[in-house]
C-alpha cells in the first residue's frame, strides 16, 4: 500500500516528469498551446505585453493604426492579409488589406475627417457609400528597411473597396486584393465582392479596376500559379467552394478564361468539412475535375449554389492560400469532426487547365484536421516559410489566445508565437531573404518584424 509520504514524493516526481516533457516539446505550463513536435522551443512571456515568442526571437513594432502616412492619410485599422516584395538588396515592400465594413469610414484612411474625405473623394477609388464618401477598405504600402530595421514611408495603395480580408501575390509583382463581401446596391452605391490588382512599387493609389472574370463572391485569398497563371482561389463561408481561374493568356486576368469549381468525382458529391461524417481522410489523394461556372459576375452572388447543384464539392470557410513547391496549401478555418480547422494541399496535374487535363489530374488531400483546439485553433492565413514549413495564423476571436503555428512537412504542429490581445493575427509573411517574418496584429492594427534563429527548428 502507498502511504501518504510515497505518494506526495511520487506526485512530485511525476509533476516533474512533467514539466520536463512540456520543456521537451517546447511548451510552457499554462497549457495554451500543445506541441506536437519541439519546434523553437517553449514561449517566453513578453514584457511588452503583446507576442510571447520562443527563446532568440524578437519583434518590432513596424507600424500602427491611426498614424498619419507619409501621404497624409491614416494607416487604417483591421489589419489582415499582406505579401512582402522585394525592392531592392536591402528594402522590401509590404502590402496589407484593411478589412473595414461601409460603416467604418472613421476607422479607414480618413478618420472620418471631413477634409479627407473630401480630398479622397477627387483621387481614384472604387466605391461610395450613399452619403458620397469614398468607402474605407482597401490597401496600405510599407516601403521598410530590412538592413537598418526601420520603416521608410507608407502610404495609401487601394481605395473605395469593402472588407478587404486577405489576397495573394503575383509573379507580375502586385497584390490580389480581396473583398470578403458581397454588398450591393440597396447599402452601398455599388456591387462589391471582387478582387483588385494592386501593384507592389505603385507611387500611390491603383486604380481600382475589378477582376471581374474572377467571379463575385466572399473572396478570401488568391495565389497564382507561375507555370501555367492559373489563380486558385479561396472563399469565406460555411458553405464555400475552391475555386480557380485558367486565364486564355497567363497573366491577363481581365481578358477571357474559365471560372471553376473544384469536383472530387471518386466521393461523389463530396462534403470534405467532415462535420457529420469523415468524407476526406488524412493523407489520402483524391483526384481533381474541375466544373465550368456560367455567368460570373453573379448578381444574385450564387456562384457557390451553382457549383455544388454540378457536383463541386463543399469546404468550411475556405481562408489563406499559399504556394509551396509545386503545390498549394488552403486553410478551411471551421473544418473538422471538431470544427478546430483543417488544412488543404493541392497539387496540379502534368496537364492541369489543358484540354486534355483528365489524362493528369490534380489531386487534393486533407493534410491536417485539428482535434485539440490547443494544437491547432480555427487555421486563418497562412504561409510558407524558407525551410518549407507552413506558417499559420489562428483567428479564434472569442477571448482564447491566438497563435502562430508550424507546420512541418509531415503535418505535425509546434507553436512559434502567442498573441496576449484579443484579436486575431493575420497576413504573415516573410522576407526575400528568409530572415524576417513580418504579420499583423488584426486590431488594433499593428505590424511586426520578427527575427530569430529560424534555422534552430527541431522538427522532432
Amino acid at each position: 500500500m502507498m502511504n501518504r509520504r510515497t505518494f506526495a514524493a511520487s506526485s512530485l516526481a511525476s509533476i516533474a516528469f512533467l514539466g520536463l516533457a512540456r520543456r521537451a516539446m517546447g511548451q510552457d505550463s499554462d497549457s495554451t498551446y500543445r506541441n506536437q513536435v519541439a519546434g523553437y522551443g517553449a514561449l517566453r512571456p513578453d514584457p511588452g505585453g503583446l507576442l510571447d515568442l520562443p527563446p532568440g526571437f524578437a519583434y518590432t513594432i513596424v507600424s500602427s493604426a491611426g498614424e498619419t502616412m507619409d501621404d497624409g492619410y491614416v494607416v487604417p485599422d483591421h489589419f489582415d492579409g499582406m505579401a512582402c516584395f522585394a525592392v531592392d538588396r536591402r528594402r522590401i515592400a509590404l502590402v496589407r488589406n484593411h478589412e473595414l465594413m461601409p460603416d467604418m469610414i472613421d476607422r479607414g484612411p480618413t478618420g472620418g475627417a471631413r477634409a479627407l474625405i473630401e480630398r479622397l473623394r477627387g483621387e481614384s477609388h472604387f466605391g461610395r457609400d450613399h452619403d458620397g464618401r469614398p468607402l474605407p477598405g482597401g490597401t496600405s504600402t510599407l516601403v521598410y528597411d530590412l538592413a537598418g530595421r526601420r520603416l521608410e514611408r507608407q502610404y495609401l495603395s487601394l481605395a473605395g473597396t469593402a472588407v478587404n480580408c486577405a489576397g495573394g501575390p503575383t509573379p507580375w509583382g502586385s497584390w490580389l486584393s480581396c473583398e470578403e463581401s458581397t454588398i450591393g446596391t440597396g447599402e452601398v452605391a455599388q456591387a462589391h465582392g471582387w478582387v483588385f490588382d494592386v501593384p507592389a512599387l505603385g507611387p500611390g493609389l491603383a486604380t481600382p479596376v475589378p477582376i471581374r472574370s474572377l467571379g463575385r463572391f466572399r473572396h478570401e485569398a488568391a495565389a497564382v500559379d507561375p507555370g501555367t497563371g492559373i489563380v486558385y482561389l479561396t472563399e469565406d463561408r460555411q458553405d464555400s467552394l475552391f475555386y480557380r481561374f485558367v486565364p486564355e493568356r497567363r497573366g491577363r486576368l481581365h481578358g477571357p478564361g474559365r471560372l471553376q469549381a473544384l469536383a472530387l468525382p471518386d466521393l461523389g458529391g463530396a462534403d470534405t468539412r467532415n462535420w457529420d461524417a469523415a468524407t476526406l481522410a488524412p493523407g489520402r489523394a483524391h483526384a481533381a475535375r474541375w466544373i465550368d461556372l456560367d455567368e460570373p459576375e453573379s448578381r444574385e452572388d450564387d456562384l457557390r449554389r451553382r457549383g455544388r447543384a454540378g457536383g463541386a464539392a463543399l469546404f468550411a470557410r475556405g481562408e489563406g492560400i499559399h504556394r509551396g513547391n509545386g503545390e498549394f496549401y488552403f486553410c478551411c478555418t471551421s473544418g473538422g469532426a471538431a470544427r478546430q480547422g483543417q488544412i488543404m494541399r493541392y497539387v496540379p496535374g502534368a496537364r492541369e487547365g489543358q484540354p486534355d487535363e483528365a489524362s493528369g489530374p490534380g489531386n487534393l488531400q486533407l493534410f491536417v484536421e485539428s482535434a485539440d483546439q490547443r494544437v491547432l485553433d480555427y487555421a486563418d492565413n497562412l504561409t510558407v516559410a524558407p525551410w518549407g514549413h507552413l506558417i499559420v495564423c489562428e483567428d479564434r476571436g472569442d477571448g482564447e489566445p491566438c497563435h502562430l503555428k508550424g507546420v512541418t512537412a509531415q503535418g505535425r504542429i509546434y507553436t512559434l508565437a502567442r498573441l496576449r490581445l484579443d484579436t486575431e493575427l493575420a497576413g504573415a509573411c516573410f522576407s526575400p531573404d528568409g530572415g524576417t517574418l513580418f504579420v499583423n496584429v488584426y486590431r488594433p492594427g499593428r505590424t511586426l518584424a520578427i527575427t530569430g534563429p529560424w534555422n534552430a527548428v527541431r522538427s522532432s
